[in-house]
């Protein structure tokens, strides 16, 4: 296969189907298991801080897997790379559907998050490398539609799925459908790669798995555990530490496994900076909210599924739009725009009560996610188009480790917050009325959430502020050939009907 970039070749749209029919499985998956924790937590009898690990774990591979998918993009081809993800995805579903102890429904969602891993940086590096610059935004908009479409429809069907059959259904729904796209995957992804003579270096891996493992294990736990705990601030040192040896030995190698001088491109840069910003107020919503609506205002898993549902199909479908936005206006005006529509939004959360009514909450949140939706993939997109073919593998990975690591601290920011603010004040409310309550804790807990709402607000205010310096990105390198594989191992799907 020509791994060369000519400007009148023809992406192969059936393989980016494959590629993104797989990674639309595997989001879904991920949106589903949300509503249906307390549920495993009554069926497999474990505490809170246990079956939080189905969402932790995942996040903790996640973390590990992702900066060596710079590594594997570069050695092997798409099509080997893609049938071991998702074989990966598709055993850890049946593991899980067939749990009936934790242990085991643990372990068969990080064979899933093993997966899921080296999906997502595999289909952005295919979308990158298969699309011109100047066709890039609507590409990576419909790209955005599919992957956003998953988590619109996850907590609703989640939620009626739960509330007529057992939990595992979950995950005996998704087999069939991982298994199928499997298949098609073996018989119709035909595409070669010239033997590439990298090697992995292990204590680089080490390195990277304590690192970023490390931060997102303590970031993760300090919700649960209080900053204060050893196991949160311990693993932080240690993850930070090893994360510096990391970078430091990267730059001193040939070929790194994870390349970390791709920041020196300023746009890469600034989009980074303001994706990990976005991402950690972004949670507020994905976190605050449904607590909100169910502990707060004692609403039904299904009906907190519906109230978010036109808020994320909003953002599904104004992926494409924003795209071809992109394309003509560039992303500094669309990530103006839509921040400033984000931190309104989000300071008005923070002025919610116990009487505001569903629909209200409904709108906000869909207005919400229209600001969310006008940043994130454009100002992504910006920054991967500044670098150089060579490095995309390492762009999409990075960008991909570092929205784990920002969500980590957002969530842990988030909980911490809300934790602290509700207690002070249920304290201080109980030693105005001389006892506590029901009614008092609930009231304790609204302004923790009010409070969370207020500080992500002027994270948002960081971002909106850091959106006026972009610029239109400008590929470094010659836009036309790029290296071709036996010199850098860069993938392409370009005009290959094989």
């Amino acid at each position: 296969m020509d791994l060369s970039i000519k400007k009148n070749d023809r992406p192969n749209y059936g393989i980016l189907a494959i590629l993104m029919t797989g990674a639309f499985i595997a989001f879904l998956n991920n949106t589903l298991l949300n509503i249906a924790l307390p549920s495993i937590m009554v069926d497999l009898q474990v505490e809170t801080a246990t079956v939080q690990w189905l969402t932790t774990g995942f996040m903790l591979v996640n973390g590990i897997m992702i900066p060596t998918t710079a590594f594997l993009i570069q050695k092997y081809s798409v099509r080997r790379l893609f049938l071991t993800a998702m074989g990966l995805f598709t055993f850890g579903t049946i593991v899980a559907g067939l749990a009936h102890v934790f242990p085991l429904l643990l372990a068969g969602r990080m064979l899933q998050a093993s997966g899921t891993a080296i999906m997502m940086p595999l289909l952005m590096n295919v979308m990158l490398v298969s699309f011109p610059v100047e066709k890039r935004g609507s590409a990576m908009g419909i790209f955005g539609l599919i992957l956003m479409a998953a988590p619109s429809i996850g907590p609703t069907l989640s939620g009626w799925i739960v509330e007529h059959y057992d939990w595992r259904m979950l995950f005996h729904f998704v087999t069939p459908i991982a298994v199928g796209v499997l298949l098609i995957g073996f018989f119709l992804l035909k595409d070669k790669k010239e033997k590439v003579d990298i090697r992995l270096d292990l204590f680089s891996l080490l390195l990277s798995s304590v690192g970023f493992g490390g931060i997102l294990y303590g970031f993760s736990s300090a919700g649960n555990k209080g900053w204060e705990s050893p196991e949160v601030f311990l693993t932080i040192i240690v993850g930070c530490i090893s994360l510096v040896s990391f970078i430091l030995r990267q730059s001193k190698q040939t070929r790194p496994m994870l390349n970390f001088s791709i920041f020196k491109y300023p746009m890469f840069a600034l989009s980074s900076s303001i994706t990990m910003v976005l991402n950690m107020a972004m949670f507020s919503g994905m976190l605050l909210l449904p607590i909100y609506v169910q502990t707060v205002r004692g609403i039904s898993p299904f009906d907190a599924g519906l109230l978010m549902l036109p808020g994320a199909l909003t953002m599904a479908f104004m992926s494409p739009i924003t795209g071809k936005l992109f394309d003509k206006y560039g992303g500094r005006l669309l990530a103006i725009i839509g921040l400033s529509i984000t931190v309104v939004t989000t300071y008005l959360f923070s002025t919610i009560s116990l009487d505001t009514s569903y629909q209200y909450l409904m709108i906000l949140n869909t207005v919400r996610m229209f600001g969310i939706s006008m940043v994130m993939m454009p100002v992504s997109t910006n920054g991967l188009n500044q670098l150089p073919a060579r490095f995309y593998p390492h762009g999409t990975a990075m960008n991909n480790t570092l929205n784990q690591v920002s969500g980590a601290i957002g969530t842990a920011l988030l909980v911490t917050v809300m934790s602290n603010r509700a207690a002070s004040s249920s304290a201080s409310l109980a030693a105005e009325t001389g006892q506590v309550s029901e009614a008092i804790a609930v009231r304790a807990m609204l302004e923790g959430i009010n409070f969370a709402f207020f500080i992500s607000s002027f994270i948002a205010v960081a971002a909106l502020i850091l959106a006026f310096f972009i610029k239109r990105a400008r590929q470094e390198e010659d836009q036309i050939e790029t290296p071709s594989s036996d010199e850098e191992g860069v993938p392409s799907l370009v005009g290959s009907n094989s």
